[in-house]
């Protein structure tokens, strides 16, 4: 059985303003970058054996003092980027439509943004590389950083959640909180969710 620890970025500096922030690479705030140690110290007391992580640099940068507190390799997966949100990407909900805004919470997955990935294309690659990652690694303690809503998806799409519920079900991943996963061959158990570090 391997354990995975999957931990949203730190906080960008986009979060004051809430924009949607999906494959934009943009960068930690300074209160993201003080997350990111605070996610390297628990790395140490967690016994992480290793550290997979998004290719957008600011999950790469939070990543980065856990790999240089435990002296572990970063391994990238570009399967663990966030969504793509098409014309959301870059805006807050307040510049855009009204009607397509109404439409996506109603129902994020049969209606998201214009240009937007696929929530379900999002939520299928993004439970294959935590299973990648988990058989990668079999028995061992696994620190994955990835993003917000890949992670909402994933986490459906591995617990049998239908797709739709994802921002009801889990309503907020915070910043460098750490979710445990227990994965053994197909079988997936949530054993904490969003737990401060």
């Amino acid at each position: 059985m391997t354990t995975l620890f999957v931990a949203r970025h730190g906080e960008t500096v986009w979060h004051a303003e809430n924009r949607y922030a999906g494959v934009s690479d943009v960068a930690l705030s300074d209160t993201g970058r003080r997350q990111a140690e605070a996610l390297g110290r628990w790395a140490e007391r967690a016994g992480i054996e290793a550290l997979w992580a998004s290719p957008l640099g600011r999950a790469r940068a939070t990543a980065a003092p856990a790999a240089a507190a435990l002296g572990l390799p970063l391994t990238v997966d570009a399967d663990l980027a966030e969504v793509d949100f098409g014309s959301a990407e870059g805006r807050t909900l307040s510049e855009l439509p009204p009607d397509q805004v109404a439409a996506f919470r109603a129902d994020p997955v049969n209606t998201p943004f214009p240009g937007a990935e696929d929530p379900r294309e999002a939520a299928a690659r993004g439970a294959a590389a935590l299973r990648r990652v988990a058989a990668a690694h079999p028995g061992a303690r696994v620190l994955v950083v990835a993003h917000n809503t890949l992670m909402r998806l994933a986490l459906c799409e591995l617990l049998g959640i239908p797709l739709p519920r994802y921002r009801r079900v889990f309503p907020r991943v915070r910043n460098c909180a750490v979710t445990e996963l227990e994965v053994d061959g197909a079988d997936v158990g949530l054993i904490a969710y969003n737990v401060p570090t």
